[in-house]
């Protein structure tokens, strides 16, 4: 019986994997596309490069979503075609994947792999499971508020990254094992959401803020401060994670309401660990640093200048000086997680070098240059939000927030609004393991498929639309923030 299941024939994976293939073969083998064209005229032709990277785009996209081989290995996929379809040269295509943002998550994952090994982040969700007690729906909402709050003052990918060992010390504790559940599932799906949500009210959420607001100055010559970003912003993502809770409290309902006589084991588990170890003082120690350098550069000119991903590797580098770890604790590091986000970046970097994002750009917002102000608005929050699932959001941001800017003043679209909207969507990818670190980090726990993880992110991706239509039209302009200009 076991041997016919194993050995019988998996067509689903076959026909999922040969769609790829066939969407890669019909665009890069299709005749050239029509140009893209600006309100001023301007065309945008689609080169045979950028013809390769959208199709490169299309297969990615599809084997990752249905996970016909391993997430890593469709990335190792998207370098190899870039080369051998002569998209783009090798050392272009494969440098991308040791970008700094590869090392930052690399980076990241070395912080959460070292509060695991210490035993810190047992220490944390004991105490946290003291304070919400033993009903799941506040462990939940417990959860999201802390993810949410750290990603205030850190880079949301170093937030997943730290809370993500303290929910799998809080999820052994539930008495199903490994074995997923409804409840596994909300806990590091809804943890990804709310890195999202909480990334967006602070510069130091992620570095998508900051390209955001340079663009801005750039094309409308006025400057936006960090306390204004945040004024604006703060409801919004708070909004968000508070729906977010009741979204998983109804999609992914627990199969225990509570979790009985939870408070008295997390409290005797805490005392049983003792007082603080050498390496746990030295890792608290080491992290604490860090994270106070990396949130200083946004005040302190000096520290500017040096890139965010050189602070966070120095922890990397201390944790074996004090051999808080070792040789051996390198394998535990999830390379397939690596490697998606080392593919993510180079298909990112080809869309945008090639032209066919911005081709993508010009051709969906051209076809909003006549629609009401409020339907222009949803349309550039609604490309970012699905361009920021297959790339980066930096480089959504910088695809889209030029052009929008250029068509809005047409419209009588004031320029902050479009900015607004468009950094709420690009902070909250809730389809693809691709939109953001958090999704990767969560997956690793084993809980969701990646299928499992796009069909949650429909409703959620709905919800989030909602939320920027009620802060476009109700909530900012209430704020003070101007949504339209006056016809001249």
């Amino acid at each position: 019986m076991d041997l016919a299941q194993t050995n019988t024939f998996n067509w689903k994976r076959l026909v999922f994997m040969l769609l790829g293939v066939s969407l890669f073969c019909l665009m890069y083998y299709c005749p050239p596309l029509p140009d893209a064209v600006d309100p001023l005229g301007k065309h945008f032709v689609l080169s045979r490069e950028g013809k390769g990277a959208l199709a490169v785009f299309l297969i990615a996209g599809t084997w990752w979503v249905f996970e016909v081989v391993p997430i890593g290995i469709t990335s190792l996929l998207i370098g190899i075609l870039q080369v051998m379809f002569l998209i783009r040269p090798a050392k272009v295509a494969f440098k991308d994947f040791m970008d700094p943002s590869v090392l930052f998550i690399f980076a990241s994952i070395m912080i959460g792999l070292v509060f695991t090994k210490t035993g810190l982040t047992k220490r944390l969700a004991y105490k946290m499971l003291e304070i919400v007690g033993e009903k799941t729906s506040r462990i939940y909402l417990g959860v999201f508020v802390v993810t949410a709050l750290l990603t205030h003052i850190m880079a949301h990918t170093a937030v997943a990254a730290t809370i993500y060992p303290l929910l799998l010390a809080i999820y052994s504790l539930y008495g199903e094992g490994k074995k997923p559940t409804k409840f596994g599932k909300g806990l590091f799906i809804g943890m990804a959401y709310v890195a999202g949500a909480g990334s967006i009210i602070t510069l130091l959420g992620a570095a998508r803020g900051a390209v955001a607001l340079g663009f801005f100055k750039e094309v409308v010559h006025r400057e936006i401060g960090f306390f204004e970003l945040s004024w604006y912003m703060f409801p919004i993502g708070w909004l968000m994670v508070l729906l977010l809770w009741g979204f998983f409290m109804i999609v992914c309902k627990p199969e225990k309401a509570t979790i009985p006589g939870l408070r008295e084991k997390a409290r005797d588990l805490n005392s049983k660990m003792g007082p603080l170890t050498r390496n746990e003082i030295m890792a608290a120690i080491i992290v604490g640093g860090v994270i106070v350098l990396m949130s200083l550069r946004a005040f302190v000119p000096a520290l500017h200048a040096v890139d965010k991903t050189a602070l966070i590797l120095v922890s990397s580098v201390l944790f074996f000086v004090f051999k808080i770890l070792d040789l051996k604790d390198l394998e535990d590091i999830p390379w397939n997680i690596i490697l998606l986000f080392a593919g993510a970046m180079s298909i990112g970097f080809c869309l945008w070098e090639t032209g066919a994002a911005k081709w993508m750009a010009v051709n969906w917002l051209a076809m909003f240059q006549e629609a009401n102000w409020f339907i222009f608005v949803l349309s550039i929050a609604f490309f970012v939000m699905i361009m920021t699932n297959f790339i980066m959001n930096v480089a959504a941001i910088a695809i889209s927030l030029p052009v929008a800017l250029v068509i809005a003043p047409y419209l009588h679209v004031a320029p902050d609004v479009i900015l607004y909207a468009s950094l709420v969507t690009a902070g909250m990818p809730f389809l693809l393991l691709v939109g953001a670190a958090p999704n990767a980090i969560a997956y690793d726990s084993g809980q969701f498929t990646t299928g499992e993880f796009f069909t949650y992110g429909i409703p959620a991706s709905i919800l989030l639309m909602v939320v920027v239509a009620l802060a476009a039209y109700v909530i900012w302009p209430i704020m003070g923030m101007p949504v339209t200009i006056p016809t001249p």
